[in-house]
């Protein structure tokens, strides 16, 4: 820029020409250009891959998380740390990499060309930045906090969307719709809120970078002025001076922004780490062995078991034999399910507690028990993909369409399939949605079996299933049963017809288990729920 400036000045005194200047000047910019090209494209790449790692890291910690996690945490919390929280990090990695560069090298080469034509004058034009530094520094901590709070409302107004949106067949039966816009517009409203108070906060630090840099430009004009006039610099000096200063312009003002990306990026961080961070309480012993059979059966051994405070089994101890059929059953939250849980190992199991073929469950590795068992829980899920899909995914491997068929008419669902257009192909729809709740129940069945498992866990299976269809699954698991090991909690007592005993829990603790008949007998509890659904049945 000097020479081109001295060759105008002086066109016979210059060491290059006006047009020679020019095509340096154009020969910079197009290598500029291409310098810029190359850059971005490097560094945006880079943000999309470690975008794509940290993605996929998140995804396999959350599957190896158990139970107890995801019972505290709001799956939509989790869906805005996969998306807004990644795409913040993302920009910082990317864009702001990319600028935060970008600005350490154009005020090295700037500064350094500065120093070049006059020491001096180049402190007395940066010295504003240093004060416009510390400012910004103020600020941070309270940008980072703002941000923080931000995403965490960000991930309160996914959460009650995707709540709303799940039960939106309820809130329509109980005419909730202006109740349930209300509670969403009082938290857009905080989100809102906090996202103003955080752009107040950066429109306070774009000033501050803007201010330094004019404050700058102020100084040169005075002071470059005056050597220009006093013969201390040349003219072209000044201009050379002025322009490096100018593009320092630019990269000032992005340091905002950058700050601003790094906070947010940090504040993303810090909730992607509670992910990545947390631990599973179920985990496998160094020394943990596999186990490829059930020979001997299950052993409890005063097993107890509690959510927080809240005792849920108490001293629970039997021992069921390889092939024998359990039913359990008691009143409501009596920890039938926490007992059929603990056995798969979906919860933590206290040591000394609870025996497979006689090895302590904490000593089988958890793949290894789990691949053994087939489970149905409570609550039937069931994939946006085909029926044939759902039920193969409890078979390990590729599924073949003949043993689809074949879980479907253990489950007694093969009839409902038939009844399809598109039968085993056909789409359930988000959650099942398409399906009954007998239906859903079934097709979980149809999953359980499918993979052929020597343990068998059906926890309350056939509530949705009226007794006609009720009497036709129970025949053709009848005969799955056989040669298994299962385990079947419900409230109705139908379902333990097959049953070669029954454990009958209250208040997390066994009241009373021994053989349907043997149990009628005696006249206790279990004989008051059977005389209790009869009399049921006989009103209805």
């Amino acid at each position: 820029m000097k020479l081109a400036v001295e060759a105008l000045q002086y066109p016979h005194g210059a060491r290059f020409s006006p047009s020679a200047c020019a095509q340096i000047i154009v020969l910079l910019a197009v290598l500029h250009c291409i310098t810029r090209i190359f850059s971005r494209t490097l560094i945006l790449n880079a943000a999309r891959v470690i975008e794509f790692r940290i993605r996929n890291d998140l995804f396999q910690r959350l599957t190896m998380l158990d139970l107890s996690y995801f019972s505290t945490s709001r799956s939509g919390d989790i869906l805005s740390r996969f998306s807004n929280d990644l795409t913040n990090v993302r920009m910082l990695t990317g864009f702001g990499s990319m600028s935060a560069i970008n600005t350490v090298l154009i005020y090295f080469a700037a500064v350094t060309m500065m120093i070049r034509i006059h020491p001096w004058l180049t402190f007395w034009a940066i010295f504003p930045f240093p004060i416009m530094i510390l400012i910004v520094k103020k600020v941070s901590h309270r940008l980072f906090h703002r941000s923080l709070l931000a995403q965490e409302e960000l991930a309160h107004l996914s959460s009650q969307a995707e709540e709303s949106v799940s039960a939106v067949r309820l809130i329509k039966s109980y005419c909730r719709e202006e109740h349930f816009q209300g509670e969403f517009e009082k938290t857009a409203g905080r989100y809102l809120k906090h996202n103003l108070r955080l752009a107040r906060l950066r429109g306070l630090i774009i000033p501050v970078m803007a201010t330094a840099t004019g404050a700058g430009t102020l100084v040169v004009l005075f002071m470059g002025g005056r050597l220009v006039i006093s013969n201390i610099i040349t003219l072209g000096d000044f201009v050379a001076f002025s322009g490096y200063l100018a593009m320092l312009v630019w990269p000032t003002a992005v340091m905002g922004w950058i700050l601003t990306l790094a906070q947010r990026g940090a504040a993303s961080m810090t909730r992607l780490a509670g992910i990545l961070g947390a631990e599973s309480t179920v985990v496998d012993h160094p020394d943990a062995q596999t186990i490829s059979t059930l020979q001997q059966g299950i052993e409890a051994r005063d097993l107890s078991f509690s959510y927080g405070d809240a005792d849920i089994l108490k001293g629970v101890s039997f021992y069921i034999r390889a092939g024998e059929t359990v039913g359990i059953t008691g009143e409501v939250g009596s920890g039938k399910t926490t007992l059929l849980r603990l056995i798969a190992r979906l919860l933590p199991i206290p040591e000394g507690m609870l025996f497979v073929d006689g090895r302590d469950t904490n000593n089988i590795t958890t793949a290894s028990l789990r691949s053994l068992t087939g489970y149905v829980p409570q609550e039937t899920f069931l994939f946006s993909r085909t029926i044939a899909d759902n039920i193969g995914y409890g078979i390990l491997g590729e599924h073949t369409a003949a043993a689809v068929s074949t879980a479907a008419a253990q489950a007694g669902f093969l009839e409902d399939v038939e009844a399809f257009p598109d039968r085993f192909e056909t789409q359930v729809g988000e959650k099942g949605v398409t399906l009954s709740g007998g239906q859903k129940q079934r097709l979980a069945i149809a999953r359980a079996v499918a993979g052929n498992p020597p343990l068998l866990l059906l926890d309350d299976p056939l509530s949705a299933v009226d007794a006609g269809r009720e009497e036709e699954i129970l025949n053709e698991l009848g005969k799955f049963y056989t040669g298994r090991t299962v385990l079947i909690v419900s409230q109705r007592v139908s379902a333990f017809r097959d049953c070669d005993r029954i454990i009958v829990l209250q208040s997390g603790a066994i009241a009373e288990q021994g053989p349907p008949a043997e149990l009628l007998q005696k006249g206790g509890l279990y004989t008051e729920i059977c005389r209790r659904q009869q009399n049921a049945q006989i009103t209805s």
